[in-house]
């Protein structure tokens, strides 16, 4: 009995203690655990999980102007000029001679300027801040080439069809042969780099500082694409970010050591084939391949902006009570089960204690009978 009694007030002592220090009386656990939680997102690519930070992927499309020079019947790239207001650079893909074409914002082509060269198949065209045209040679859609080659042309200084000369430099991948379409040109240093275009993944390839034109230059690869086949780029006029072309969309990436996603947006459901920047830093131009191709102006995709939540009501509503609202009843009745039961324990302590004290006398009169002495007298209370 003592022993029953000892585990009944420890138990009753246990509840007690639960009932009053480890019960929370709201929900604010699990608020705790939420406003902690770390964000994770992933470099160059894309954030974990697999999730892209996007802009609103219907951004406001103008249409430009319409190229529909029979003469351009695969325009697969598109590059602002540095010398003449509202011209643009576009060639044709494979299968054309060396020429570029400059066209104006109506769509009518200004001036042609032809070079001399044997192309093979020219996928993209930029130009710097110095006036240099670059014509990328660079598409191999069977992995085949042993070297690519991009040209350099200088603008013309006058509008006016010329043939002009120019400067060609070759170049080898570091690990096999790519097809790609995207060459960029970095703002103030004329630094080149090749995104080449795969289903599977590109990858960005950073040619040498200073090109040689005698013999082969090697590219290194800097780090994967984001995600995407890429079929054009350019770089914006800050330097800082880089606008990356698909079929069907067009994807924003801060540069660096590590160019990273910032935002996406579809922007066409057309053969996408060229960007270029637009009228202001914040816009771009988007073109599409074939005869009588469209041009479009529309915003460079950007992250959106966190949103503000909505401040709080001073007068409670009625009827919008949640799941959260029910925690501090459901935590009350728990708290009261706990209290029932530890005075339960404690009921039947008190119960069980006379029995307990008579079994004690009972021990000590055995005791005495057993060693001769006289048997112990209960202590009874005297009543005056």
């Amino acid at each position: 009995m003592i022993r029953l009694r000892i585990g009944l007030a420890l138990v009753a002592t246990g509840f007690l203690s639960l009932a009053g220090t480890t019960i929370p009386a709201g929900a604010s656990a699990p608020a705790s655990r939420s406003a902690t939680a770390p964000q994770t997102v992933s470099a160059v690519g894309v954030p974990a999980g697999g999730m892209v930070p996007a802009a609103d992927p219907s951004p406001a499309v103008k249409k430009l102007f319409t190229i529909r020079d029979e003469r351009i019947e695969e325009s697969s790239g598109l590059a602002k000029s540095q010398k003449f207001e509202g011209i643009y650079w576009t060639m044709n893909d494979s299968g054309d001679r060396a020429r570029v074409f400059g066209v104006d914002t109506t769509g009518k082509v200004r001036m042609v300027l032809s070079f001399k060269a044997e192309v093979r198949d020219v996928e993209a065209v930029a130009v710097d801040r110095d006036g240099t045209i670059y014509i990328a040679d660079i598409g191999d859609n069977r992995a085949t080439r042993d070297m690519v080659e991009i040209y350099t042309i200088p603008e013309p200084d006058q509008l006016g069809d010329a043939d002009v000369s120019y400067h060609r430099y070759d170049f080898t991948y570091p690990d096999g042969a790519h097809d790609a379409e995207t060459l960029l040109v970095e703002p103030g240093t004329n630094q080149l780099y090749i995104v080449t275009k795969s289903t599977k993944g590109g990858a960005i390839y950073a040619a040498p500082p200073a090109p040689s034109r005698q013999g082969t230059n090697e590219l290194t690869k800097l780090a994967p694409a984001p995600a995407g086949a890429f079929t054009d780029g350019t770089f914006l006029p800050d330097g800082q970010r880089v606008v990356l072309r698909t079929m069907t969309g067009v994807t924003t990436v801060t540069w660096g050591e590590s160019p990273t996603l910032v935002a996406s947006a579809t922007v066409s459901a057309s053969q996408g084939e060229s960007v270029a920047v637009g009228p202001t830093d914040t816009t771009v131009l988007v073109g599409s391949e074939g005869a009588n191709s469209a041009v479009y102006q529309v915003a460079v995709p950007a992250k959106k902006a966190a949103a503000t939540p909505p401040a709080a009501s001073a007068t409670p509503k009625p009827n919008t009570a949640d799941e959260s609202s029910t925690e501090p009843t459901k935590s009350n009745n728990l708290r009261w089960i706990l209290i029932g039961a530890a005075a339960f324990a404690l009921v039947i302590t008190v119960i069980t204690f006379p029995p307990g004290r008579r079994e004690r006398l009972d021990r000590m009169a055995e005791n005495a009978r057993l060693t001769g002495q006289s048997p112990p007298t209960p202590h009874r209370r005297t009543h005056p």
